[in-house]
């Protein structure tokens, strides 16, 4: 299965924070929401679940409506304090979440967010390509995404799409040798 990593950096290399003051930019959740049709599924972590369910984002609603943007899909929350949440398939680690969708048939798997999250794929080796949404900001205090979280390696990766999103984000999309 292929594994392919969504997030969303600041124009520092930072890992983008959503704030009432930061809002993503639609250009973003519209090729997230593209992403995750085409893969039929994504993985994120309980904040990242809990706050796409804030006021002025997705309700639990929309996530079971049959009209809804992620309607039909295969939502992995992984979480080691929750253990059931409507609608959502529960897991407890990275590769639990890859084997549940590799067994319900998926070809690929959309990683969505948050860091720590990312950074435990990343960490573990189980990411093929990610895709890098830049947004015109710079933040001060910000969150990395870590191949290595003990040590300071390097990991080749090759320059497979760089386009224009609109709303001045650029979308860098990366292969990673595993």
């Amino acid at each position: 299965m292929k594994t392919v990593l969504w997030a969303t950096l600041t124009a520092n290399g930072n890992y983008a924070q959503s704030t009432p003051e930061n809002p993503p930019k639609q250009e973003a959740l519209d090729d997230f929401a593209a992403h995750a049709k085409a893969a039929g599924n994504f993985i994120v972590g309980r904040r990242t679940f809990e706050q796409m369910q804030a006021p002025g984002r997705v309700s639990q609603e929309e996530l079971a409506n049959a009209d809804g943007p992620f309607a039909g899909m295969d939502i992995v929350v992984i979480s080691n304090s929750i253990h059931d949440i409507p609608g959502v398939t529960v897991v407890r680690s990275p590769q639990e979440a890859l084997n549940y969708l590799l067994h319900k048939g998926h070809q690929t798997a959309l990683i969505s967010g948050g860091a720590d999250i990312h950074n435990s794929f990343l960490n573990q080796g189980l990411v093929d390509e990610v895709i890098f949404n830049v947004a015109p900001v710079l933040e001060g205090k910000g969150l990395n995404l870590l191949i290595d979280q003990n040590n300071y390696g390097y990991k080749q990766v090759q320059l497979l799409d760089c386009k224009p999103l609109g709303g001045e984000v650029v979308q860098l999309r990366y292969a990673i040798d595993r």
